[in-house]
């Protein structure tokens, strides 16, 4: 999501690297569910969150849409993101004692958690959100550990690459006053890297990239 902040107003106002150390370890959260509820439509989804719920629950993309996920509009394009359950306005994927019943897999935005992105100059920063979660006492942790990325350099590039291709088709769509060309765009997205499965026993950064390029 495209936002203009001021760091200072939202962080620690420090910018941090995959190998820094930041006070962002909840360990394990100890009964709070806070950041799995009440969130709306923000835990938007990319395509490595989509690859990774379908193999992770042996599901189709369509049926995830139909279940657990929502559509709904981001910075002008159409993107998926978690739904929220109608009467406890909590994850989905909550179960009945509180816990994340997708945690090996969850999306990206939840690993992140309360870290947030911040792009500039074709890359990014990491940085602390510290009026997010109401965990107290977060220990020190290395931000690549607490991301938990199998292959981490292999993830950045891929985030990185992700928000810049999206970007400027998002500012197209904020701008343009030609509706029907931007729902083909959404449309065209939400097909080629949402909508089409990914071979489970393929990598996945490979087929990402055989479909970005086209």
């Amino acid at each position: 999501m495209l936002r203009d902040i001021d760091l200072n107003e939202i962080s620690d106002g420090r910018l941090y690297t995959a190998n820094d150390m930041v006070k962002a370890d909840c360990m394990g959260c100890q009964g709070c569910s806070s950041c799995c509820q009440g969130m709306g439509d923000s835990i938007v989804l990319d395509p490595y969150d989509m690859y990774r719920l379908c193999t992770g629950l042996k599901t189709a993309p369509a049926a995830l849409l139909a279940s657990s996920l929502e559509l709904g509009v981001v910075d002008g394009l159409i993107l998926p993101h978690l739904k929220m359950n109608g009467n406890t306005d909590s994850c989905t994927y909550l179960n009945k004692n509180d816990r994340c019943s997708i945690h090996p897999f969850r999306p990206g935005f939840c690993r992140l958690f309360p870290l947030g992105r911040y792009y500039e100059n074709n890359s990014f920063s990491y940085f602390l959100q510290t009026h997010e979660c109401p965990k107290p006492g977060k220990a020190k942790i290395k931000v690549r550990k607490w991301i938990d990325e199998p292959d981490f350099s292999r993830h950045e590039k891929f985030v990185s690459d992700w928000h810049y291709y999206l970007k400027p088709l998002q500012n197209y769509a904020m701008t343009s006053e030609d509706s029907e060309k931007i729902k083909a765009l959404s449309i065209q997205i939400l097909q080629t890297f949402y909508l089409l499965p990914y071979i489970e026993d393929v990598d996945f950064y490979e087929q990402f990239y055989q479909r970005l390029s086209k």
